[in-house]
C-alpha cells in the first residue's frame, strides 16, 4: 500500500483530522489529480468535474481539521480514490 493510499484511508476514517500533515494532504490531492495554485499561504485545488474549490492553509505543519473534513466530503461525494 502506497503512502498516498494510507493517507487516503486515514482521511476517510475521520479519526485523526487534527494529525494530518499539511504537505501530506496537498500531496494526496495532487495524487487524486487536482490542479494546485498557490497564493501566499493559500493552496487552491480544483479539478474538472468537481464543483467545489478546496482552499487549504497550513496551521504550523499540520492541516486544519475543518479543511480535512472538507477534503473528506469531496472525496466521498465524487467517489475519488477508487481505482
Amino acid at each position: 500500500m502506497s503512502k498516498q493510499q494510507k493517507l487516503l484511508l486515514q482521511v476517510l476514517s475521520g479519526t485523526s483530522d487534527t494529525n494530518i500533515l499539511f504537505d501530506g494532504l496537498c500531496g494526496l490531492l495532487r495524487y487524486l489529480e487536482f490542479d494546485e495554485r498557490i497564493r501566499g499561504s493559500h493552496h487552491i485545488f480544483t479539478k474538472d468535474g468537481i464543483e467545489e474549490i478546496l482552499n487549504l492553509q497550513p496551521k504550523g505543519n499540520k492541516s486544519k481539521p475543518y479543511q480535512v473534513k472538507q477534503v473528506r466530503n469531496v472525496i466521498l461525494k465524487y467517489k475519488l480514490g477508487e481505482r
